[in-house]
């Protein structure tokens, strides 16, 4: 099974674009699209999910067009957009039993064994009778997972999943997605870097509507090694002139002083000592234009 993008792009009337010759190609399992708000990722999401229409381009699944055949795609496609609403008043398995049937599950004993396994999947058979307005916002996010998996899609797209859940919900949340893609293409939309390093064996990274580096996570990971410094500051003023003379890649509080992380193909000077590198400073080397990780230098993710 394959997804294949190939040169999608989408201009809004207000002239702002926000896909530019976006490719990809997707195996079967987890594929984390790493990006920061407003790169374009929740736009493509829209558009594979037949939300909208493209202005250029083209994506099959398993030879399906995804942007022509919209009716077909719909009957394989599972969705959880980053803002899912519920019915508050309506019961979870009530509310499950109606999706069932926009989804095609006519059949009354095949929709209630499909509702029911879905309930269980997700760990909500104990608050099956409950009002949705009730549940926490981890449940809401599990409940949004099973009215994607009706009627076994193959391709599951999520957007923001975990984007305000406590630890413990995202990784319940973390769990149920690595169970549910090893068969078929989900795609894991998020800006949350420790999301893609967790879950997933293919990623890529979006700014600006365009993709800056696709690859398997850990090899990019490699391509930097040799390459990402580290230093304590002294004083904060001191930053200005690291980033004046150097490509800075992060910057945090630790202990009450400032870290710093940069790139540079060697040591910048004697106060600066190795860091391992980590999926971080791939994705903020490849949002801040800079040069790509060895590993990173094909254009698409197989």
């Amino acid at each position: 099974m394959e997804l294949r993008i190939q040169n999608l792009s989408k201009r809004y009337p207000n002239g702002v674009q926000a896909l530019k010759d976006v490719s990809l190609t997707i195996s079967a399992g987890m594929f984390g699209l790493l990006g920061p708000n407003g790169a374009g990722k929740s736009t493509l999401m829209r558009t594979l999910s037949t939300l909208q229409d493209a202005d250029a381009g083209s994506a099959s699944l398993d030879g399906v067009d995804l942007l022509k055949d919209k009716e077909q795609v719909r009957r394989m496609l599972g969705y959880l957009p980053q803002e899912f609403g519920v019915y508050p008043k309506v019961t979870a398995i009530e509310l499950l039993e109606h999706f069932a049937v926009l989804k095609g599950l006519s059949d009354p004993r095949q929709r209630k064994a499909a509702v029911h396994g879905l309930l269980k999947k997700t760990n909500l058979w104990e608050a099956r009778y409950r009002r949705l307005g009730t549940y926490s916002g981890g449940m809401k996010q599990r409940f949004g997972i099973a009215q994607a998996l009706l009627g076994e899609p193959k391709l599951i797209i999520v957007d923001e999943p975990t984007a305000g859940l406590d630890p413990e919900e995202r990784n319940r949340f973390h769990n149920l997605l690595a169970e549910i893609g090893e068969n078929v293409v989900v795609i894991l939309s998020t800006h949350i870097v420790d999301d893609v390093a967790d879950l997933c064996r293919q990623m890529a990274v979006i700014n600006r509507g365009q993709v800056m580096l696709s690859g398997d996570p850990l090899q990019l990971i490699k391509g930097l090694e040799g390459q990402v410094w580290k230093k304590f500051l002294a004083r904060r003023d001191e930053l200005s002139h690291v980033e004046a003379h150097h490509r800075v890649l992060s910057t945090r509080r630790v202990a009450g002083q400032t870290l710093i992380r940069v790139h540079a193909p060697a040591q910048p000077d004697a106060s600066f000592e190795p860091a391992a590198p980590d999926l971080e400073d791939v994705y903020f080397l490849a949002i801040r234009g800079g040069t790509k990780p060895a590993a990173a230098a094909a254009p698409q993710a197989a």
